[in-house]
């Protein structure tokens, strides 16, 4: 899979063995790369690791055409994308998830989040209009991409409520609400302009910014399209991609700042004026960095992790050949203040293995653990599995555990899609195999334990105290 903006699955899964990796306190040590790989679908983990439950994909949203996506929270209720629509999981029993509903609405990527009784979905694919049963249009004139609202009040009855059309779809977007709580703001990543496509005209240095009203949903329209990139970003060169607008970028409102990867830069955001987003500060990385692909701040604001989409998702990078800078995390510290903030590199992280040549790995989505004090992250890595790392010390990241599924048969591309730490339990959006519960249980993480939302949008970092 490539970084077309028409790609199937945005698939990726990274590392490369760095040697040995001790984990934090009494953690469980990984003192070296384990011996070579689990044998087919073969679930091996690290001693604090284990998965507590799956359910794989089931009709409508199976077969062929299904790859599931990102995931959002609400209550005890997870939702997970699928190119195919979305499935809301009752996760009141962690143990043994049940489906509550499933929406048939195709329409590349889906990716989801959620506002109350409001979850939204990205389309990032031509159709040829924007119903649940429009289908692909290969039309460069006349076609349909943007962003779908619906209502959930009713977990087992979804209702559509209002679609809004955005200059080249929505391949990712970040909910912000606004300041007074009237209003909740959906800033649309989206990328790869074509002078032949109708509504997606080079150049496309932007975002488009969607408000939606709360009381009155079904009137939300695009009501900025702030330019990021005035000089056009990042030009591209073999090794890492041209700008030509952002894949993904996580807020944290209650510190006004955002954080976003947008293909060859990553950029650090004043968003104080939630319709006026400014560049504080950007960073490139064109020996190692291919493809700046998701953000994570730390809790307190201090730090970002970008990652690196090697491979557009489809790519086996986690290997010796790769190495481990390439495909990686990227861990920056935020130094200063106000505007004179500045981006600074600390260190690269991978996870610890090596994957065999079939399997599609690259780092991808994950979250924080809410541990109070310490910076741990939970993160997919496609077939590379599930990891759970410290960067407390940004220049020396450290892993502390790990689960994962040995190859897909015949070579398959899939994995782990998204990773997130919600109430307890980690939650895995896989590609093929539908979604997974996971447990840690480590001195390092059993804090986070304690800590409970009732809800969660990754892409919208909340503050956490436990």
């Amino acid at each position: 899979m490539t970084h077309s903006k028409r790609r199937l699955a945005c698939a990726a899964a990274a590392g490369v063995a760095v040697a040995a990796v001790l984990t934090v306190g009494t953690s469980t040590a990984l003192a070296a790369p384990p011996p070579p790989g689990p044998g087919v679908d073969q679930i091996v983990s690290s001693p604090n690791m284990k998965q507590l439950a799956n359910v794989p994909p089931t009709a409508p949203l199976s077969g062929a055409s299904s790859t599931g996506t990102d995931l959002a929270f609400t209550g005890n209720y997870a939702i997970q994308g699928n190119y195919l629509g979305f499935t809301i999981y009752d996760i009141t029993t962690p143990s043994a998830p049940r489906i509550a509903s499933q929406v048939l609405c195709p329409g590349a990527q889906n990716d989801v989040s959620v506002h109350g009784n409001l979850l939204f979905l990205s389309t990032d694919s031509r159709r040829t209009d924007d119903s649940c049963n429009s289908g692909s249009s290969s039309s460069g004139t006349t076609y349909w991409e943007g962003i779908k609202i619906f209502d959930i009040a009713d977990k087992a009855n979804p209702r559509y409520l209002k679609s809004v059309k955005t200059a080249c779809g929505s391949h990712t977007h970040t909910l912000v609400p606004d300041k007074a709580g009237t209003d909740v703001y959906l800033y649309v990543s989206s990328y790869s302009p074509s002078t032949t496509l109708a509504d997606c005209q080079p150049p496309h240095d932007k975002i488009s910014i969607v408000k939606v009203p709360l009381a009155a949903p079904a009137t939300a329209s695009v009501v900025a399209t702030p330019v990021l990139f005035p000089d056009g970003g990042n030009p591209g060169s073999s090794r890492t991609s041209a700008t030509t607008g952002c894949h993904d970028i996580t807020a944290y409102p209650s510190k006004d700042l955002a954080a976003g990867a947008c293909m060859g830069d990553g950029v650090l955001l004043d968003i104080a004026d939630r319709l006026n987003p400014r560049v504080i500060d950007r960073v490139r990385d064109d020996a190692n960095f291919a493809f700046w692909h998701s953000a994570t701040f730390n809790n307190a604001g201090t730090k970002v992790i970008f990652t690196d989409e090697l491979g557009g998702g489809g790519a086996a990078t986690c290997n010796k050949k790769t190495g481990p800078t390439r495909g990686a995390d990227g861990v920056y510290d935020i130094s200063g203040a106000g505007d004179t903030r500045d981006l600074v590199f600390r260190s690269y992280f991978k996870i610890p293995r090596f994957q065999t040549n079939t399997e599609n790995c690259v780092a991808h989505n994950g979250s924080l653990i809410p541990v109070e004090g310490k910076d741990i992250m939970v993160q997919s890595w496609y077939q590379g599995g599930v990891s759970v790392w410290d960067f407390t010390d940004s220049a020396n990241p450290r892993e502390i555990g790990f689960w994962e599924r040995g190859p897909l048969p015949n070579g398959g591309s899939g994995g782990t899609w998204s990773a997130y730490y919600y109430n307890g339990n980690i939650y895995s959006s896989d590609l093929v195999k539908g979604l997974d519960v996971l447990d840690i249980s480590d001195p390092a993480t059993d804090g986070a334990k304690s800590v409970r939302f009732t809800e969660l949008n990754v892409q919208t970092q909340g503050t956490y105290s436990g």
